[in-house]
């Protein structure tokens, strides 16, 4: 149990519930059982949706849902650690110390156990709601309680005896009621707007391969064992995967483009290979992970020590260049804008000339369906597979004006204003839901 904490941020947090207009009370108070740490496992390829379900931190975002992926498994599974309907798991170190997930048994057709980064909470139903005390950890209050309570030196860190003193509001049973029912209407209309953002961005690549005149196959077969024509072996190439039917069929549409990617290539670098050696502030470094389809991740940026800057000098990216991805998800392509300038990048940087090129286009067309399987299909390397500067450049490229690209480029810039207008709307409609339910809980 925690005693004797007088410091500011624990003054502030206490000043906050005072304000609350229902008593508070103790999680400790309100549990059936003494709160449980998960399973200390290592992660392994989930390979159907009829094994078992290894929950880590990762797979929650941060208003507490779980990603649609197919996540991981495990080869020791426990039944202790199996996960029962609204079962709460806090995040209890790390960087994300504090986020938390409610289990709703009847969502899943497959058994759930839960990573022993996070603890397990089982409250009374008959104190409080399980979905009112999730709830209550999307608040401000309680991520101000998170702030305050964390140790700091080192990971941060909570554990499960300092989460039992966290103090709740606990209203009646039927205002708890309301405001789930609040919540969870605001939940929904943002999984719907997320939905309709979704689907936008979805059309995109129907649309731009439409434009191009380009009608992929239909019934393309993925198959394991299939046979190849002695004559229609390429360029020494026996992979199997370079003659699966899936590629054959769909990248022939691409042999009548006589353009090369290469032909609009004036300078094409590896970028800087290290080590993990990052620092707490020297120069800012783009990792692969950073990169997206048309665009750069803003967060979580880290820094090399300002002593390797000779030997980064290839690798510092300029507005307008191009990164693409060699390794991992290979072939995704952003194009830099101001904010990342002077930037170091950790895997291809690209410039172009401008001649008869856009390149939002350019962008748009590498990360289509054609560009990905095109990557995918000339990898080299068995197990994760990268791409060379050889393949970038034999990209088949489409014939058009530079006036078709700059529409093709303008249109789907359009759809992604909305889409992004969409998320930001679903956003919105959450942190309003949650910003009423804490005037329900405080006082004027």
């Amino acid at each position: 149990m925690l005693h004797g904490r007088f410091d500011f941020a624990i003054n502030l947090y206490n000043q906050t519930i005072n304000h609350f207009r229902f008593p508070t009370y103790k999680l400790s108070d309100l549990l059936l059982t003494n709160p449980q740490y998960g399973a200390n496992e290592s992660g392994i390829e989930r390979k159907s949706c009829a094994e078992p379900r290894y929950i880590r931190i990762t797979d929650i975002d941060e208003f507490g849902i779980l990603n649609s992926a197919i996540g991981v498994t495990a080869a020791n599974i426990e039944e202790k650690y199996f996960l029962e309907n609204n079962d709460i798991i806090i995040a209890r170190s790390g960087a994300t110390v504090g986020k938390s997930y409610i289990h709703k048994k009847d969502k899943f057709d497959y058994i759930c156990f839960f990573a022993g980064y996070m603890i397990r909470f089982k409250v009374n139903p008959e104190l409080i709601l399980p979905d009112f005390l999730f709830i209550y950890t999307q608040l401000n209050p309680y991520k101000q309680w998170i702030s305050a309570i964390q140790r700091t030196t080192g990971q941060p860190n909570i554990n499960a005896e300092e989460y039992k003193s966290l103090k709740i509001p606990l209203p009646p049973k039927e205002i708890q009621q309301q405001i789930v029912d609040l919540y969870n209407h605001a939940v929904k209309e943002k999984q719907a707007k997320e939905q309709e953002a979704k689907a936008l961005l979805d059309s995109i690549d129907n649309y731009l391969l439409k434009e191009l005149w380009i009608e992929l196959p239909e019934n393309i077969r993925n198959e394991r064992y299939f046979e190849v024509n002695v004559a229609e072996l390429i360029g020494g190439r026996y992979d199997t995967i370079y003659y699966k039917d899936v590629y054959r069929r769909t990248l022939y549409v691409t042999e009548k483009f006589k353009t090369k990617l290469g032909n609009y290539i004036t300078t094409i670098n590896y970028g800087a290979s290290v080590s993990n050696s990052y620092v707490e502030c020297g120069i800012p470094f783009l990792r692969i992970k950073d990169l997206l389809p048309n665009e750069i991740k803003k967060n979580d940026i880290v820094f090399l020590p300002e002593e390797m800057k000779e030997q980064l000098l290839t690798s510092l990216v300029k507005k307008d260049d191009f990164l693409i991805s060699r390794s991992g998800t290979i072939g995704v392509t952003a194009i830099v804008d101001e904010e990342f300038d002077n930037y170091a990048f950790g895997s291809f940087m690209i410039r172009f000339s401008t001649k008869n090129i856009d390149r939002d286009f350019l962008s748009y067309y590498i990360n289509s369906t054609i560009g990905k399987l095109y990557f995918e299909r000339n990898k080299i390397g068995a197990i994760q597979g990268n791409i060379t500067i050889p393949t970038i450049k034999n990209l088949p490229i489409p014939d058009i004006s530079i006036e078709k690209q700059s529409k093709i480029s303008k249109y789907i810039q359009s759809v992604q204003t909305k889409a992004k207008q969409l998320q930001q709307e679903a956003m919105d409609t959450l942190e309003k839901a949650k910003r009423e339910v804490e005037r329900m809980i405080e006082n004027g």
